[in-house]
């Protein structure tokens, strides 16, 4: 397989094609809608759906520090087997979670798992009711060992590493309060027990999920996602799966999926994708993006912008600026385009700025 026959695949796997009626039928949302301050999950589905949908407003979904301790909106009946997967197999995948953090992690001198489970039934006893975040980190510092906390200099105090606590918290039975700010935390409607034993079969669903929408993929890119170790993923690898053949590297994909990658539909369509959209979240960025200084434009160290998706590629990169009523966009092609993609790509930004609830936008080209 060519990459334009993989991203024509992933294309239309992510609901991109806008052929599905609700929210619950987007893929993307099974498999966990990932949320920012820059409306990252609103974008996304408005980028997949026909009509208005406010995933804040959606009583169906629920918003929660998951997959790397993101914030990730779940259907509220998926949610308890996303916590499930979460549960870690041993100490080295809780410490391989901490992701930047886990030499603190490390010098607590307790086991990995130790420290995850305290720190969650810590946050169970201090969230029994919406509490914004500082509150609940300024209560959970103080009942936990110093060694789980620093001192941090832009809040000038003292409290619980940040990446242990996004990690414990749904462990503890707690969510974020979606559209709250600042951010809020409260108590998961029946929340049970503190579970500590791991359930491999749903570390495996989050593999497979990931191999569905971005396949095909390798263990290492799936592990990167899920927040864990290549070992781990190894563990929880998936059985029902073909390698196939990208570009010369083995990847592989779920065996009922081979029929879709080998005739998938044709990607005539322009969207705009917002930052940390599910699309781009694929961790083969060289097979999104083949040349070295566009993936420096796409992934930055900060402030990532927008992805202009046209004809089945990246095509550009886009931003925006509001003032009073108004959104402006900057858009920026990587390479000269079709009048007609232009013109789509100025009614998607029209789109965007009606989600955002804004009465008026302008579009500036940049390339």
């Amino acid at each position: 397989m060519d990459r334009r026959q993989v991203l024509a695949y992933r294309i239309a796997e992510h609901g991109l094609h806008r052929s599905a009626r609700d929210v619950a039928d987007l893929a993307v949302v099974r498999a966990g809608l990932q949320d920012s301050m820059r409306d990252t999950a609103l974008l996304a589905l408005a980028a997949r759906l026909d009509g208005p949908a406010s995933p804040a407003d959606d009583e169906r979904l629920v918003l929660a520090w998951t997959l790397r301790g993101a914030p990730h909106y779940h259907l509220r009946p998926d949610l308890p087997e996303a916590i499930r997967a979460l549960v870690p197999l041993d100490d080295a995948d809780a410490l391989a979670r901490m992701l930047w953090q886990r030499k603190e992690m490390a010098a607590t001198g307790l086991a990995a798992t130790e420290v995850v489970f305290t720190a969650a039934a810590a946050l169970r006893k201090v969230v029994t009711k919406p509490m914004t975040k500082g509150a609940v980190s300024t209560a959970v510092t103080k009942a936990l060992p110093p060694s789980f906390s620093r001192w941090c200099r832009g809040c000038q105090a003292t409290h619980i590493q940040e990446q242990l606590m996004r990690i414990a918290t749904p462990h503890a039975g707690v969510r974020l309060v979606a559209g709250a700010s600042p951010a809020t935390l409260a108590p998961l409607e029946g929340r049970g027990r503190l579970r500590k034993t791991p359930d491999p079969a749903a570390a495996t669903a989050v593999i497979e999920r990931y191999l569905r929408l971005n396949g095909p993929a390798s263990p290492g890119e799936a592990a990167e996602f899920a927040g864990t170790a290549r070992a781990v993923v190894d563990r929880t690898w998936p059985a029902d799966l073909v390698p196939v053949d990208v570009e010369g590297k083995t990847r592989y994909l779920p065996a009922d999926r081979l029929p879709a990658l080998e005739n998938p539909p044709e990607p005539d369509l322009v969207r705009l994708l917002p930052p940390l959209d599910p699309f781009i979240q694929a961790r083969d960025k060289a097979l999104l993006v083949p040349d070295p200084a566009r993936r420096k434009e796409v992934w930055k160290m900060l402030g990532n912008p927008g992805v202009l998706l046209a004809d089945g590629d990246v095509a550009g990169t886009w931003r925006t600026k509001g003032s009073g009523a108004k959104l402006t966009f900057t858009l920026t092609a990587f390479d000269p385009l079709r009048p007609a993609v232009r013109e789509e790509a100025e009614a998607e930004a029209a789109r965007v700025a009606a989600a955002r609830g804004f009465e008026k936008h302008a579009v500036t080209w940049a390339g």
